[in-house]
């Protein structure tokens, strides 16, 4: 038997650790998935066991590298964004990997935006909203104000993924995808780091950057393979989409969180904008992709808890339930224009179970069309294609198709698109195939008229 040439690709998210080796049509071959126990930062701060991270890349590696199944010819990276990991002269962690939730001071705070413009004007060149720790650059900054001697002896900051891609390649690399992402590091204006990076003295902590399809030699011992520079998860969703389609989309990722992307809106931020969470990303070829964000996932599952504690019902209930045209209709006979959220509507206004889920649904997707209406407004966007949970849910996705009658609404199934972007951006390096072009199934979803 011939071994099957495939990359691995290390998906590293908060809660789950995956391995995957794709063939080269793209199929998953092999899949681990590993969980850790979090630790504590200084402060008593929950945090990502970083030691358990490193050790676990290398346990995986080694054991793919032992199966005769396998050539490993690629390796890459893609994880969640906004945690940096401090490096001292000899490559070796300094400090914990900071929890991107942690509470941010608000002098500190304070004192960063007073000296560089002010929130607004500040927040509206780096695309980013004020977000605390989730500003990747402010947990630098807080570090050389708070702990000058740790500032000191950085010699690298490196994100997540760049972090996992200099284990195995041994060299220091930053990537446009995690730099351009509400890191309060990049002016979007300039296409540069913002000039607080050079005054505060963090430039020179910050490894050089390189292209997102950029790969190097490997430094762990194995055959003969090359190392990707790493993504930031959310980009790296985005590229199976900028491969397989031309004509201008949104793509709407659901899950906690459900972002809008436009790939097709360059215009910059405005105020209005930022103050409603919407911020931009650099996607792998280094273009800016305008976005907004909607915390419907959560949500999501907040209320379904409320409306089966309710209804003595269970939760499972409303993970398939059908779209029912007559409900919505009568919902929206009734509808009370002062409320905007299922929070604050009363559970005994409503006659059964089913009729209160799909007024949650239709309330998320009110929300859902402002929010998304933010980035498509003024572009040549005649698609969108939703990704993730949502796009299972067929009221979700009816109502979707009902609020913006004039584009093609998809479902859009793919498994695994954050590792399968990952792969694709370096496909050059370890694929001989030509990208394929069917590895997105589609399910295109219309206006549904009710008949009498």
């Amino acid at each position: 038997m011939k071994a099957i040439p495939v990359i691995a690709i290390f998906d590293v998210g908060k809660t789950n650790k995956k391995l995957f080796l794709f063939d080269e049509n793209y199929k998953i071959v092999f899949e681990r998935s590993a969980r850790f126990t979090e630790t504590m930062d200084e402060d008593g701060d929950p945090c990502e066991n970083l030691e358990s991270l490193r050790l676990s890349v290398f346990d995986s590696l080694r054991e793919v590298f032992r199966n005769p199944a396998f050539e490993i010819k690629s390796i890459n990276f893609a994880t969640y964004g906004a945690s940096f990991v401090y490096l001292d002269e000899n490559g070796n962690p300094l400090a914990p990997l900071y929890n991107y939730l942690k509470a941010y001071p608000e002098e500190l705070k304070d004192q960063f935006y007073n000296t560089y413009g002010g929130k607004e004007e500040f927040s509206n060149l780096t695309a980013s909203p004020v977000l605390g720790s989730l500003n990747s650059g402010m947990q630098l900054y807080r570090i050389k104000y708070e702990k000058p001697e740790l500032f000191n002896r950085i010699k690298y900051a490196l994100h997540l993924p760049q972090y996992l891609s200099y284990l195995i390649s041994g060299e220091t690399y930053s990537d446009l995808t995690s730099i351009g992402c509400h890191t309060n590091l990049w002016d979007f204006t300039k296409n540069a780091y913002h000039e607080w990076v050079k005054k505060e003295g963090i430039f020179e902590k910050l490894a050089p950057i390189v292209p997102s399809n950029s790969v190097m030699p490997a430094a762990f011992p194995g055959n003969n393979y090359a190392v990707g520079a790493g993504f930031h998860d959310s980009s790296a969703a985005l590229v199976p989409y900028l491969v397989n389609f031309h004509e201008p989309f949104i793509l709407l990722s659901t899950g906690t969180w459900c972002i809008s992307f436009n790939p097709f809106n360059s215009s910059p931020l405005t105020a209005e904008e930022l103050e409603n969470d919407c911020l931009c990303y650099l996607q792998y070829e280094g273009k800016p992709v305008k976005a907004s964000r909607l915390f419907s996932g959560y949500e999501h599952e907040q209320q379904v808890k409320r409306i089966a504690a309710h209804f003595g019902t269970d939760i499972i209930t409303y993970r398939a339930v059908p779209y029912d045209v007559r409900i919505i209709e009568e919902l929206q006979l009734n509808a009370q224009t002062d409320i905007t959220s299922f929070g604050e509507r009363d559970l005994t206004d409503f006659a059964t179970d089913i009729i209160a889920y799909h007024q949650l649904v239709l309330d998320l997707v009110n929300q859902q069309y402002i929010a998304t209406n933010r980035v498509l407004k003024g572009t040549q966007v005649k698609r969108i294609f939703v990704d993730g949970g949502f796009s299972k849910n067929s009221i979700f996705m009816n109502l979707l198709a009902v609020v913006f009658p004039e584009l093609e609404v998809f479902a859009a199934f793919m498994a695994q698109a954050t590792a399968v972007g990952a792969a694709l951006a370096i496909h050059k390096s370890w694929n001989t195939k030509p990208l394929p072009n069917d590895i997105i199934e589609l399910k295109y979803y219309s206006v549904v008229q009710h008949q009498n």
